[in-house]
């Protein structure tokens, strides 16, 4: 690939692309329009222009080459280098250059470089595949003349239109209408009477379920199994105490963690200082409570024996 079609890639990208010694082409939005003289509309699409000021290397276009043809940033550079060149001295000789999907480049009589970008290309990816539709105007006002042309040539008279007077129909739209109201009338009479009788009907059914329901007696003929379950609940004023803690949380997650380590631990409340105890269990005497907190004191120096007055 030429270095003007990785130029080209890149402007679908990017605002700017800098040819190094060259310049900088330059792209611009412009919005969906209508052309009168063609009569069409042209979807938006970004325009090129070209500034010859800026040419220093920014670095865009060497490494875009170096990766789409796998060369090395310098054997990139040097590339461009001798782009230009060609360029310039194409440009000396024959006065005009074309790049392919960009434009025209052209030396005027004073030596002073003109660009002419070329039209068929967008570079706005959002109009991809859009094309120009055309719109013609709506010739209203010829229409209007025609009709009234026409008008003025074969115009139209309306007669009106004389109808027998018949009375008869009058009195018989009467009674028509009178049958359907008393007709309605009694429908509905007799709608409010079979619904009254669903009613009581409903009433006395539920009543009579009621009553068998109270004297019936069921009868089991195999019954569940008795299940005896042995709860073990503790009690006692003497407590053999793991901690007291300032947070109610903590507390409830020791309990965890002694159960976990087979004791028969619990939470007995906040006491007197604010501090949340924990017990590793609770005996009716004191010489029970005593032997447990000889076998917990092996692990937990800290426990003591807590007496809980009447």
């Amino acid at each position: 690939m030429t270095v003007a079609s990785h130029i080209s890639d890149l402007l679908y990208r990017y605002e700017c692309v800098i040819l190094p010694g060259f310049g900088a082409f330059l792209t611009h939005r412009q919005s969906a329009n209508y052309d009168e003289k063609t009569q069409a509309f042209y979807p938006p699409k970004k325009l090129i222009s070209f500034n010859g000021q800026l040419k220093k290397n920014d670095g865009l276009l060497a490494n875009y080459i170096a990766d789409a043809e796998q060369l090395s940033y310098p054997a990139a550079v040097y590339s461009i280098q001798e782009y230009v060149e060609k360029l310039q001295i194409q440009l000396q000789k024959e006065s005009h250059v074309e790049l392919e999907n960009l434009g025209i480049f052209s030396l005027n009589s004073e030596d002073v470089l003109q660009f002419e970008p070329v039209k068929e290309t967008n570079f706005l990816t959002e109009a991809f595949g859009l094309s120009h539709v055309p719109a013609t105007a709506v010739k209203r006002e010829v229409y209007k003349k025609q009709a009234e042309q026409l008008e003025e040539k074969a115009p139209i008279h309306f007669t009106p239109e004389r109808r027998e007077s018949r009375p008869y129909l009058k009195y018989a739209a009467i009674a028509v209408l009178a049958l359907g109201l008393s007709g309605l009338t009694g429908l509905n009479i007799y709608s409010n009477q079979v619904t009254e009788h669903n009613v009581a009907e409903q009433q006395a059914a539920e009543s009579q379920l009621q009553q068998k329901i109270q004297q019936a007696t069921f009868i089991i003929d195999n019954p569940l199994p008795e299940i005896t379950l042995k709860v073990t609940k503790q009690s006692g004023d003497f407590h053999v105490v793991a901690g007291a803690y300032r947070v109610e949380e903590n507390a409830h997650l020791k309990v965890t963690e002694l159960r976990a380590e087979g004791h028969k631990a619990r939470y007995i409340g906040e006491n007197r200082y604010g501090l949340h105890q924990v017990v590793y269990s609770s005996h009716e005497t004191r010489r029970e409570a005593i032997n447990m907190l000889y076998q917990v004191k092996k692990s937990n120096d800290g426990a003591w024996l807590l007496v809980q007055e009447l």
